[in-house]
């Protein structure tokens, strides 16, 4: 399968002063394939280095930093030479061998000719804070699960993604129901690669059911391994209660509803934990949208989405047969599959911050608030075809913003400064306000 993500790594790697890089993310998001595929792609060798459970290479990284012996074990690890510019070296599971960790540092410094790769958990990464960890020696490449676009190519159709990308709107139009129903299977099989790839072999949708069970499984284990028995209980507790959460007319998220009587102290380590996983995505409430967004966000408001909206298809028990049922799919949970689907293509938009906007009364709230570069574009997910949107217009007659967009399953259309963008076409927002706006 494509992942977008290969096209970030060679920009990185046509840089002369490229760092090594760290690709971080929940787990099973694809971060092994990347470093693999991007090594098969771009290079003679790959010098791959799994850390967990490997006992020699913690003995390798214990001693001095000397990179000339490091190298020298590498190679016979990896069982080939290690070529500058023609091999690329890939650490996978670094979070487990902290001192492989604080060797990027002596990398950069010393033998910056290397190109090396780090694949690790944004959980495990985060337990190593401090001397250990490599601070302005490193980039970052997060990576997340299949975006819809990709979710298209991985599925066989290149074709109708290609043509979302040209913004071909008469075109999109004809093609529209064929869209809506790709993206309809999106929300039910996610972007986990395992379940994209089960599902891209047969269109069987309870083989990919069957997996996102399994990495949800898998997740709790994790919880088990890393996460402190004291503060075990709350995690679950939180992670359990976001899909009842979204199911709400406001998506707020309420501590209480979580457990009794909860207060934001109860469940603050907790939400970090889940944040530091990579596995949920905490969107804030801003009071004020202008740039930078972030200056004006109450860190006490806010609303909390999965990493994957078929991950949260899988936690809700979602029934494979809603496909079938009309637009049925996209109104599921007062329309928290279409919001979830909406935040996740939002933080893959480049240079971009994602919120929400409430008035102090609560009686008007939008959805969701970009700020992409300098601009800032107020947005509204709407559920199938239904374009009513009041917090919208009390949002512009206070702000008087220069876009703002409204997606849902209607086509294209531009009124004044409003954009209505398709839920397919969603992921190309920032090239549609772009192009339908004087520079």
């Amino acid at each position: 399968m494509h992942r977008l993500a290969l096209s970030a790594l060679s920009g990185w790697k046509s840089r002369p002063s490229r760092k090594p890089l760290i690709i971080s993310g929940a787990r099973q998001v694809g971060k092994t394939w990347l470093m693999r595929e991007f090594g098969r792609l771009r290079y003679k060798s790959v010098a791959y280095i799994w850390f967990e459970k490997n006992s020699r290479m913690r003995e390798l990284f214990s001693g001095d930093m000397d990179v000339g012996r490091i190298l020298a074990g590498l190679e016979l690890e990896a069982g080939c030479r290690i070529s500058p510019g023609e091999t690329l070296i890939a650490f996978d599971e670094i979070q487990d061998c902290p001192n492989a960790l604080a060797s990027l540092k002596y990398f950069n410094e010393r033998a910056p000719e290397h190109d090396i790769l780090a694949a690790g958990s944004m959980l495990g990464l985060s337990l190593h804070p401090g001397e250990s960890f490599p601070v302005g020696k490193v980039e970052f490449l997060n990576l997340y699960p299949l975006c819809f676009s990709e979710f298209l190519t991985a599925i066989g159709e290149e074709e109708l993604c290609a043509l979302v990308k040209r913004l071909d709107w008469g075109l999109v139009r004809v093609f529209r129901d064929k869209l809506a129903h790709c993206l309809k299977m999106y929300f039910y099989v996610g972007g986990m690669p395992e379940a994209v790839r089960e599902f891209s072999s047969g269109r069987d949708f309870t083989i990919a059911r069957k997996v996102q069970n399994d990495i949800l499984n898998s997740y709790q284990q994790d919880f088990s391994k890393h996460i402190p028995i004291s503060h075990l209980q709350k995690v679950r507790q939180l992670w359990a209660s976001i899909p009842a959460q979204l199911a709400r007319e406001n998506k707020k998220f309420i501590y209480k509803e979580a457990q009794k009587n909860a207060t934001a102290s109860t469940f603050e380590i907790s939400l970090e934990w889940l944040s530091s996983c990579g596995l949920i995505h905490k969107i804030p409430r801003v009071s004020k949208p202008a740039p930078p967004i972030m200056a004006y966000a109450n860190t006490g408001a806010f609303k909390l989405f999965l990493c994957d909206v078929g991950l949260l298809s899988a936690m809700s028990a979602l029934d494979a047969r809603v496909i079938l049922e009309g637009d049925a799919l996209f109104k599921e949970f007062k329309g928290a599959l279409t919001e979830q689907y909406v935040c996740q293509e939002a933080k893959l938009l480049e240079n971009s911050e994602t919120a929400y906007w409430a008035n102090d009364g609560a009686t008007a709230e939008v959805d969701f608030v970009l700020q992409i570069g300098s601009r800032i574009i107020p947005v509204e997910a709407k559920a199938a075809t239904n374009l009513k949107a009041k917090s919208l217009s009390v949002y512009r007659e206070k702000f008087s913003p220069e876009a703002e967009v409204r997606t849902s399953l209607a086509d294209y259309k531009k009124t004044g400064r409003l954009f209505d963008i398709p839920l397919y076409a969603f992921g190309e927002l920032a090239g549609v306000v772009a192009e339908g706006l004087p520079i």
